[in-house]
This record gives structure tokens, sequence and C-alpha cells, in this order.
């Protein structure tokens, strides 16, 4: 399966798609007039073609220390900050976000990521949120 089109705008190449809908998507600016309208989950026989378009890359989640966990109250502070919400409107630091998640290799995604004062500064909200 080759490159999708946005399906919102239907000029550029997409390089999302709605978590609810699988509908491709460009940009924020498409997925909020997508989110518009409301969406919904397709029949089960259309959700098989459409795990061809999931990330191919299967991380095992493993947790070394128990402590690395975070709690219901800390990622409910995480999701209430606007400062952190704000932070994630910025395009670049988005692409970087999905550059370690869609990586083999998060750690070393995750290192390169810390060399960018953007980053270093999101990563910075996030931990003073949790641990005030």
């Amino acid at each position: 399966m080759g490159p999708r089109q946005c399906q919102v705008c239907n000029l550029v190449q997409s390089k999302y798609k709605c978590a609810s809908c699988y509908l491709p998507y460009c940009s924020l600016v498409c997925f909020k007039k997508h989110k518009e309208s409301p969406c919904v989950k397709p029949p089960s026989s259309e959700v098989k073609t459409s795990a061809a378009l999931e990330s191919p890359v299967k991380k095992p989640i493993v947790i070394d220390e128990p402590i690395e966990v975070l709690q219901k109250f800390q990622l409910e502070a995480i999701a209430s900050s606007s400062e952190i919400r704000d932070a994630l409107n910025d395009q670049a630091l988005q692409e970087l976000i999905c550059r370690i998640d869609c990586s083999p290799n998060a750690e070393n995604e995750f290192d390169k990521a810390m060399a960018e004062e953007a980053f270093r500064l999101f990563t910075d909200k996030i931990l003073s949120t949790i641990n005030p």
C-alpha cells in the first residue's frame, strides 16, 4: 500500500491517521477540521485492512522498576497542564516525539532529542508537573 492522500484537504500526502476512524490526514489543522464532526470506528472488516497502516515497530512494555510507572494523579496533572498542552502544539516537538515513539531504538532517539532545547524544556515541564 503506497502513500495516501490527506482525506481532509486532498492536497498533501497524509502523515497520520485518525485513531477513531483511521481517516488519513496531513496536519494538525486538518485533524482539527476532521474532528469538527463526529467520526466512528469502521466495522471489523475494515479494521483488518487498517492494521497494515499501523506502525511496524512492536515494542514490548518493559518495566524494570515499578517506580517508573506514573500514578493516575501524575497522568492527570500532565493532561490538565496548559503549559504542556501549549508545548505540544509545536509541530517540531510533535515530530520529535513521533520519531522517538516509532523508533526501534527509542532510547537512542530520546538521547538525540535531548540535544534540542525545545525537547529539554518540554521534558522539564513534565518532570516538574509530576514531581512538584
